[in-house]
């Protein structure tokens, strides 16, 4: 008995009397969605479920976890009050030290960000630890939505120390960039940083602002940046898009 790549399901196998194994409806039917995916070019749109669930004589209930498994894995997009469409290919971005801007022109995407929220915040002892600053003291919180050719990808939420770059706020308005801000007016450059990559479910406020489903599989990374000196200059919190978004890594085996 075997299993055909993520389906999860048995595949066909050749019974000792001769016989082949009957194939089980969720797997063709899972199959075919997988081929529309691979031959259609993105916004594609599905047939309805009702037409598939006549087509493949199955429940309704079959075809939407087919679909859902799909939408999850980044093969297919839903549109509320529209249906389902082949998606568009993830973003791949290499795991290394650049901004979201390089990322995305690496790609060949347009980079935009949306300012979502912006204020000063009372730092716990997580966070003061962080940034290497007193429990209680004043932190910086930007919240961005970040976009690729006007499409959502992440809400990044970066946290700075109030007393290391005063009036950074304002300086962001004029800038419009936090790293430009941090260079330009404080003479600041991160230089490295320690990056975490873990998964969660996609909270209701994230779902809306990102524009997908509550429950949707999210990339999250924890970025903790240092200047040259080895001080803490931010810490970033992302959550990224799972259905839109993967992260590749070159790696070498470490000198014997």
């Amino acid at each position: 008995m075997t299993t055909d790549g993520g389906l999860g399901v048995e595949t066909p196998q050749t019974q000792e009397n001769g016989g082949t194994a009957r194939v089980p409806k969720y797997y063709r039917l899972k199959r075919h969605l997988l081929q529309i995916t691979q031959t259609q070019a993105p916004g594609t749109p599905v047939p309805p479920e009702r037409t598939l669930a006549l087509e493949f004589e199955t429940s309704r209930t079959t075809v939407r976890q087919a679909l859902q498994e799909l939408v999850v894995e980044g093969r297919l997009e839903r549109i509320q009050g529209k249906g389902t469409f082949v998606a568009k290919p993830k973003v791949s971005q290499a795991l290394q030290l650049t901004s979201y801007t390089e990322d995305m022109r690496a790609q060949g995407l347009e980079p935009t960000s949306r300012l979502l929220e912006v204020g000063y915040i009372t730092a716990d002892d997580r966070l003061a630890e962080l940034l290497d600053i007193r429990p209680g003291g004043r932190v910086l919180r930007v919240e961005r939505l970040r976009l690729a050719n006007g499409d959502p990808m992440a809400i990044e939420t970066a946290h700075l120390s109030a007393k290391r770059f005063p009036a950074l706020r304002r300086n962001l308005v004029k800038y419009n960039s936090l790293y430009t801000a941090l260079s330009e007016v404080y003479g600041v450059h991160v230089a490295e940083a320690e990056e975490t990559i873990e998964t969660s479910l996609a909270t209701p406020r994230e779902a809306g602002v990102l524009g997908t489903d509550v429950g949707l599989p999210m990339l999250l990374l924890s970025r903790h940046s240092f200047d040259a000196g080895g001080e803490p200059v931010e810490w970033v919190r992302s959550v990224y898009r799972g259905d839109r978004y993967k992260f590749t890594a070159r790696l070498r085996r470490p000198e014997a």
